[in-house]
Order: structure tokens, then sequence, then C-alpha cells
């Protein structure tokens, strides 16, 4: 299994928190399917079925944030309760007033809360204490903070922090594409976004798309800069690198996902796929941290 996505922060290095304890701290926050009444839940999960809510490979830790949420679109409640407004207007000769409504409103929800549509996801947590690294697969900032919101909840003073760097992204990957010359370790893939500064906001996409020095070097000149950026590290993995620090897009190449097949056993394969992921990102991320002037200390 791969993450996706790396919404990434920092623990001490060596962090002592162990498998047992994490689980012992977990398990009053266990996922619990929602009742009929209930339209969210959310909880810690087993990362493999029928495990423990922190699957340990290596003393690299997985965690799972499971999520259940009911489908209840306001438009359908809206629809069914001016149809119902109606009915009232008819029976008791005026308009329900703006209170009514929101009552009204309220009691349709609740009758169709029953009956709706669930959507359950699952979010992972990879923890290396080993080099201080803990990192949610989510796409979104947003989505990052909802998981470790719950992570703090569970964990108390959980010594957490963002991950800063010397350097800005923005201005790295910037220079990288004037200088045609990415960092060593990396090359350039073909996909950018360059951003205007100012209040027009313009930008320039590059997908799958060569990037012209001459003409990548003049919509710099012109003021651009560099918010996304595709890279390659090692020849082993792809990845957009974006002004926020997160790493998108993921992809092991070819020279990974080689290895990757060589276990037919699905538990067996599972936690070589895990253990090869987390030892490859791990030297990944402090190459990049390397290539954007080393961490910032407080």
């Amino acid at each position: 299994m791969w993450f996706k996505n790396l919404q990434i922060y920092r623990l001490p290095v060596a962090w002592g928190m162990t498998a047992e304890q994490l689980i012992a701290a977990l398990s009053p926050h266990a996922f619990v399917p929602p009742t009929a009444s209930e339209l969210l839940r959310q909880g810690w999960d087993a990362p493999r079925p029928a495990g423990e809510l922190v699957h340990t490979v290596n003393r690299q830790l997985l965690l799972c944030l499971s999520t259940e949420k009911k489908l209840l679109p306001a438009t359908v409640i809206n629809q069914v309760a001016k149809a119902r407004a109606v009915e009232m207007e008819d029976a008791q000769g005026f308009a329900p007033g703006k209170k009514a409504m929101k009552e009204l409103k309220e009691r349709v929800a609740d009758e169709m809360l029953p009956r709706a549509f669930s959507i359950a996801s699952s979010t992972f947590v990879w923890i290396d204490p080993v080099n201080g690294w803990l990192v949610v697969d989510a796409a979104s900032p947003s989505r990052a903070d909802e998981v470790i919101k719950l992570l703090l909840k569970a964990v108390d003073k959980l010594p957490l922090e963002s991950l800063r760097v010397q350097r800005s992204p923005v201005g790295v990957m910037t220079e990288w594409l004037h200088a045609d010359e990415a960092p060593a370790g990396f090359t350039v893939d073909m996909d950018a976004t360059l951003r205007a500064t100012g209040e027009s906001k313009a930008a320039v996409r590059y997908i799958k798309h060569s990037l012209d020095p001459v003409e990548v070097r003049r919509h710099i000149d012109a003021g651009k800069q560099c918010t996304r950026l595709a890279m390659t590290w090692d020849s082993k993995i792809s990845f957009v690198l974006d002004e926020t620090l997160a790493i998108k897009s993921i992809k092991p190449l070819d020279v990974l996902q080689e290895k990757e097949s060589s276990t037919k056993d699905e538990s067996e394969r599972f936690d070589g796929d895990f253990m090869l992921m987390t030892g490859e990102l791990a030297k990944m991320l402090a190459d990049l941290v390397e290539a954007l002037g080393g961490e910032a200390k407080a």
C-alpha cells in the first residue's frame, strides 16, 4: 500500500511512545458505526482486518481514521419541507412563518435520517518514530487538520509540529525552473503551475507538457512564481510539490513496483509494501528538506 498524498508533520526523533501505549490511547476513541439517528461518526479503526488499532512493521506505525457520513442533501430536505408547508397552509389557512419553517425542516431531516445512504471513508496516518515523521494521507490541509485534531484528542500531550523549512517552497521551486536545474537526486517532470503575485492572479499551467526553459524563464521574469511542480526522486518516486509543502500524486515507479510484486501472500505483501514505502519516503523527505534549505529551527 502506498500513500497518494503527504501532509507532513514533525515528531521528536526517537519519540518514545510504544505501539501498545498508542493502542491504549486510541481505544476509547475507536470507531463505532453511527446509529439510525446520527449523521456522522468518526473514530480510530484497525488498518488491517481483525488487527490492532496500530499496525506495526519494522518500527513503523500505521493508523486508520474511519468516517461514516450519511447523505442528506439540503435540496431534498427543502423540497419535502416545502411540500409539507403547502399542506399546512391549506389546512390552517396561512403559510408557516420563518420559525415554523425552520422547525419543519428539522423534523423532515430527523424523519429522513434513518433512511439516508451512508458513505464510509478511511484516512491513514503513518508515524515514523525513528526519523520523527508523522504523515497524513490527505489531499487537503483541512482534512489533515481534522485527523490531527482527533489524534491530539486521543493522545495526551502529543509533541507534534508542522514541518517548517528554511526556504519558501515557492521561491526555491521558482529558482529551480529559472536555472533549469533540479536539486541533487531529483528531476523536474512535465507538470507545473506558474502564478502571478499581483492582483491579476494570472496563471500558466503545464500538464504533461515539456517545460521549455526559455518560455518558463520569460514567465518568471514577468513576475510569476512556481506554486506547483512535478518531480521525481532518485528515479524511484514521482510526486507533485505544492506551495504549502504538501506532497501530492505520489507514484512509485517501475523499479519499486517490481519489488512489491515479489510476495504473493496478501498479508505479507501489505507489510512488505508498507515497509518499502516508509523506508523510501523517509529518505525522500530527508532529501527534499535538505533541498529546501533544511529545517527551520525555533
